[in-house]
């Protein structure tokens, strides 16, 4: 059964959050169709540009992406601080990239005066949107929408692109955060799409790696056309140089070096073997390296609802109003330092 957004999405409880739409019926409708012998790859760079637009917008960071042939994944931060300590005319100035919104909105906007019940159409306007400019649920409308209609005009159609409301998943902990990042960027090579991470087009795992390549060797690489603005990782030698956004205990270099070696790990010829040079980051995170191989696998079950150490989905479960709990003794095991040991998983509505 469907849950309302507000049973799915507890920011009191985490801010981290990966979210998946797929296009209907699974189509390939940002891929090649072999069946209609078509090619949509280009509206990959649309959802990609789009995200760029909306990450400068929203008061919402973006830590991993992937565009495949009939999804993509983010994941996600929100910033509620940030919107809140906005001024007026930014939540305006912002929100009206997207929309024109109303008449008193535009005539203050242009400088002119306004009555008095003009000026408190504003205000209450201004505080509507600065909640929209911090909301997952807005923030994946502007993407999908802007997306469906750009690709039923290509196509000359009507009716429906995206199957159904995005899904989203609370990562209630740093654990959980660095766990789904690297699943979804290795979503191409456990496809088959790419041999390795920094070959995987349209991911954030290739954008960080060629970012890195700009900065070492300008001549050598690009970065690419209409990027969006990716969160920071730790780019200093130890995590006291981490930035204030940035998920504390893990440095760009460990993460790039992490996901190249599951996803080499992750090969036919390589099944359940991790290089040593992935091993110090699992082990600062208590993180089993037996356990990560099988969570990298692609999933066959049902998408978690939230992921992360037990006391942590119990406040989350209570803070969405959900009763029962599904254990994942996988998860468990990949976050065997955390709490009694014994996380568990809620179960998507």
């Amino acid at each position: 059964m469907t849950r309302a957004r507000r049973e799915q999405i507890s920011l009191g409880d985490t801010p981290y959050y990966h979210c998946i739409s797929r296009c209907v019926r699974r189509a390939f409708l940002c891929g090649y169709d072999r069946y209609a012998d078509r090619d949509y790859e280009h509206r990959r760079g649309w959802i990609r540009a789009r995200m760029a637009e909306l990450v400068e917008i929203f008061a919402i960071d973006l830590y991993a992406y992937a565009i495949m042939s009939n999804h993509y994944h983010v994941v996600l931060r929100v910033d509620a601080q940030r919107a809140g300590d906005w001024s007026d005319d930014e939540v305006l100035r912002r929100w009206t990239r997207l929309f024109k919104g109303p008449e008193p909105v535009r005539i203050y906007l242009a400088g002119e005066e306004l009555s008095p019940a003009e000026s408190d159409e504003v205000s209450r306007v201004a505080a509507l949107w600065r909640e929209r400019l911090c909301d997952i649920s807005w923030f994946m409308r502007c993407l999908n929408e802007a997306i469906a209609k750009e690709a039923n005009r290509e196509d000359g159609c009507k009716g429906r692109f995206w199957e159904g409301r995005f899904k989203s998943q609370a990562l209630l902990d740093e654990r959980a955060v660095l766990t789904c990042m690297a699943y979804v960027d290795l979503n191409p090579v456990r496809a088959g799409m790419a041999e390795t991470p920094e070959d995987s087009d349209y991911t954030s795992v290739q954008q960080r790696s060629r970012e890195v390549a700009v900065s070492s060797s300008p001549a050598d690489e690009e970065a690419p056309e209409e990027a969006p603005a990716l969160a920071p990782l730790v780019t200093g030698d130890t995590v006291d140089d981490a930035e204030p956004d940035g998920i504390g205990a893990i440095r760009l270099m460990d993460y790039l070096e992490l996901v190249d070696q599951t996803g080499r790990a992750l090969r036919e010829d390589k099944r359940g073997a991790i290089p040593s040079g992935a091993l110090p980051v699992l082990q600062r995170l208590e993180i089993d390296a037996d356990t990560w191989m099988h969570h990298m696998r692609p999933r066959k079950n049902h998408q978690l609802q939230a992921l992360g150490a037990e006391s942590a989905m119990r406040r989350f479960a209570d803070a969405v109003g959900r009763a029962w709990l599904w254990g994942i003794r996988s998860f468990a095991r990949l976050h065997a330092g955390c709490g009694d040991g014994r996380p568990a998983a809620i179960r998507p509505g």
